[in-house]
């Protein structure tokens, strides 16, 4: 990813909480001649491995499981808010549109989990991530022998992250002035996203201001 200076964030405890808020991930490998992405749930396991772990689980019928068996290095990419910036936005004069947005891109081995009992707890730690917070959780009642079945369809994979880029472009090259206008203007968007993205922009800046 390209990273200019300004934009690289570092800190772990916002690279975590972007991981956890949106958790649909792309993950990529390469298969062959080219890249392969798959679009799935990825639960953060901070706490397993110096760097943290993910954990997750794909269709036993899609082929990317089979990359993982190599060992070459898989990249999953978690895509925070983003937005539209309008140059109307801002006060100063002669600026151009542009894109703000927060990603994080995390490097790892993929290895498969074989052990029925490891696999099993990937699968009560998803369900218990989505679940909980919710009026009436769902719990897993089902039989064990119908739970046996749906498991031989997917295959679990854990992948202990070596390393991580995270981007927050979030105006830190405009004066502040400039930064103010377009978190204002975000800040009454319909769009929960856009307001997401304000909130961060105007964070960012008091956090810069501080320091």
């Amino acid at each position: 990813m390209y990273l200019p200076p300004q934009f690289i964030e570092k800190d772990e405890a916002k690279i975590a909480a972007v991981i956890r808020a949106h958790s649909f991930a792309t993950l990529v490998t390469v298969g062959g001649a080219a890249p392969f992405a798959s679009h799935l749930p990825l639960v953060l396991q901070p706490a397993r491995g110096p760097r943290g772990t993910l954990i997750g689980h794909v269709a036993r019928a899609n082929p990317q499981w089979q990359h993982f068996v190599s060992g070459a290095e898989v990249l999953a990419i978690f895509q925070g808010p983003h937005a539209y910036i309008s140059p109307g936005w801002y006060p100063t004069p002669n600026m151009v549109p542009t894109w703000n947005y927060v990603a994080v891109h995390v490097y790892g081995i993929a290895r498969i989990v074989d052990d029925t009992a490891a696999f099993a707890e990937i699968l009560r730690l998803t369900i218990d991530e989505y679940e909980s917070g919710r009026p009436t959780p769902w719990r897993d009642e089902l039989p064990i022998d119908h739970k046996v079945a749906m498991m031989k369809a997917i295959v679990g994979f854990e992948i202990e992250i070596a390393r991580v880029e995270a981007k927050f472009k979030l105006s830190q090259n405009r004066k502040p002035e400039d930064i103010a206008g377009a978190a204002a203007a975000l800040s009454q968007s319909d769009n929960q996203t856009e307001r997401e993205l304000a909130a961060l922009m105007k964070s960012q800046y008091e956090q810069t201001q501080q320091s």
